[in-house]
C-alpha cells in the first residue's frame, strides 16, 4: 500500500501528467458531507473517469450498488469513478448528511462522491459544462460520463443504461 500511495504521488508530482489534465478537471471540489476537497487532476492521475450525476431519491439511485461494483472491478486497472451529487432534478437528499447515509451507508459506496451542484444550465459546475459541450447535459439522475486520460468524453450513457449493461463495460475496456 505505501508503494503504491508513493507511485501514485509521483506520477501526480510528474510534468507529463500536470501537463496533460485539462482546465476543466483542474478543479478543486468539496467531497459529499466533507470539509475536505479533492482535485479531480488528482484524482484521475491521468487515468480515464466515469463520471455521473447521482440524486438519493431517484428511482435510479439503486444504480449505486452497480457502480460501486464498477468501480471494484476496474479500480486497480486504473478507472476512476466520481459521483457528483445534485438536485437539478429535484430528487436529491434535503441535507447532505443524509445524502452521504444513502450513498456510504445503504450503498457501501467507496469512490469519490462530491457535495451537491448544478450539473445542467448556466449554473453547471465547470465539469459538467465542459462535459454538455463535448456531448450532451444530462437530460435526468445518473447520467454516465466515460472520459479517457486526456479528458476527452469517449461515450455518454443515459440514465437508463445499468452500471451492469456490456455496452458500458465495453466501453471501459477500450480505455484501459
Amino acid at each position: 500500500m505505501i508503494i503504491r500511495a508513493f507511485f501514485v504521488a509521483c506520477l501526480l508530482l510528474s510534468p507529463a501528467v500536470q501537463a496533460s489534465c485539462p482546465d476543466y478537471l483542474n478543479q478543486d471540489m468539496r467531497k459529499l458531507h466533507s470539509s475536505e476537497t479533492v482535485n479531480l487532476c488528482e484524482v484521475s492521475a491521468g487515468q480515464p473517469l466515469l463520471i455521473i450525476n447521482t440524486a438519493s431519491h431517484c428511482g435510479y439511485t439503486k444504480q449505486f450498488k452497480g457502480l460501486e461494483a464498477l468501480y471494484k472491478k476496474y479500480g486497480e486497472q486504473g478507472l476512476q469513478v466520481v459521483g457528483f451529487a445534485s438536485d437539478d432534478f429535484r430528487q436529491e437528499a434535503k441535507n447532505e448528511e443524509e445524502a452521504a447515509e444513502v450513498c456510504y451507508v445503504n450503498y457501501g459506496v467507496t469512490f469519490t462522491m462530491l457535495a451537491p451542484s448544478s450539473v445542467r444550465g448556466a449554473e453547471a459546475n465547470p465539469v459538467f459544462q465542459e462535459l454538455a459541450r463535448q456531448s450532451e447535459s444530462p437530460g435526468w439522475n445518473f447520467n454516465k460520463y466515460l472520459v479517457d486520460s486526456n479528458g476527452k468524453v469517449i461515450e455518454h450513457f443515459s440514465s437508463s443504461t445499468t452500471p451492469e449493461d456490456p455496452a458500458l463495460s465495453s466501453a471501459i475496456e477500450s480505455v484501459l
